[in-house]
């Protein structure tokens, strides 16, 4: 995605990337590219720490290709 506005975490940036989760625009620096998701958001998925994190895709089962909470 490209826009052209500053990134709504930090103010500073240019946002290049929208949360697939709650929408916000946010910079490279912001954005979790493996979860597609803002670091606000991605902390709140993975619980805020790596107990919880969700797998890379070499990790998931054969056939499973999404996790639904």
């Amino acid at each position: 995605m490209s826009v052209s506005s500053p990134c709504e975490i930090c103010h500073q940036a240019d946002a290049k990337d929208a949360c697939d989760r709650c929408g916000q625009l946010v910079c490279d620096r912001h954005y979790e590219k493996r979860l597609g998701l803002c670091v606000e958001c991605a902390a709140d998925v993975t619980g805020g720490d790596d107990t919880e994190r969700i797998p890379d895709e070499e990790e998931l089962p054969d056939g499973v290709d999404t996790y639904r909470f």
